[in-house]
């Protein structure tokens, strides 16, 4: 695995760890009103982690993960970052990006994991700083 690549992964966990304690926060309400435990398990972690990451995308680039770990994520033009391609990223990366891992692992990462299938497919590119 690749510097980048190890660093990515360092900033999803603390991310999804930021995550976690905000849907727990959130599901403690919601347990009140919904019954459904489907929604408890897939919908709301799911809804909370996206609004988390788009929010801190859209407004810096980056998330307090990447932050931390000293990454940012931009266009591959230098442009500002789009909110269709914010939530393309998210989308790819959260369901299609797994099934290219498992095709070919090899050729997952590119430019030393600056670019990993969700970025190439929403033009976008992570890089230190």
């Amino acid at each position: 695995m690749k510097s980048i690549t190890k660093k990515r992964t360092g900033a999803i966990l603390l991310d999804m760890a930021i995550s976690s304690a905000v849907t727990a926060g959130v599901e403690y309400f919601l347990r009140k009103k919904v019954k459904n435990e489907m929604v408890h398990v897939l919908i709301t972690p799911t809804i909370v982690l996206w609004t988390l990451e788009y929010t801190q995308l859209r407004k810096s680039g980056q998330t307090i993960g990447y932050k931390k770990i000293g990454l940012v994520l931009e266009n591959e033009d230098g442009s500002d970052l789009t909110s269709c391609q914010i939530i393309k990223r998210m989308a790819y990366r959260d369901t299609l990006s797994t099934l290219d891992y498992l095709k070919n692992h090899k050729e997952f990462e590119k430019q030393d994991g600056s670019i990993l299938p969700h970025d190439r497919f929403s033009g976008t590119i992570v890089k230190e700083i």
